[in-house]
């Protein structure tokens, strides 16, 4: 799951954000306020909106996403959304090589500290953890977005 045009990064230092949220990304929130900003910039082009529920589970991934590059993966270094035909697609990227212990199987128990990744493998689809050349990881994931009033 690769970025190709169209994609908007969120810079994680002084560089501007090219897209509707104009700012850096150095947190869950300002993660959070990017990821909204895009999604409603691309539905309101389209002439409609998103999903409530839908955005709310994309909110939900962006923060366990950011925060566990923020507290496990040596800090954030990126921060990419796209909209695509399916909905979001979002890469993060942190410093560290480690993967998480559940990314290669869903989880059937709690195991560990917290609900993230369980979290993220039950709203999210086509999760890829791949290493970054010279160090760290890229968590990507595709989070399906509808139209309001879908089911």
């Amino acid at each position: 799951m690769e970025p190709d045009h169209g994609t908007t990064t969120a810079e994680t230092g002084g560089a501007p954000v090219r897209t509707p949220a104009q700012g850096v990304v150095t947190s869950a929130a300002a993660a959070r306020g990017h990821a909204e900003s895009v999604v409603r910039a691309q539905w309101e082009a389209l002439g409609g909106r998103a999903r409530d529920e839908d955005l709310i589970d994309l909110l939900l991934v962006v923060s366990e996403l950011v925060t566990n590059a923020i507290r496990h993966g040596g800090g954030l270094a990126g921060f990419e959304v796209r909209p695509v035909d399916d909905g979001v697609w979002i890469a993060v990227r942190d410093h560290s090589s480690a993967v998480p212990r559940a990314a290669h199987a869903f989880p059937t128990r709690h195991r560990g500290s917290g609900y993230g990744w369980p979290l993220v493998a039950r709203l999210a689809r086509e999760i890829a953890v791949e290493p970054r050349t010279g160090g760290g990881k890229t968590i990507s994931v595709l989070v399906p977005v509808r139209a309001a009033g879908e089911r």
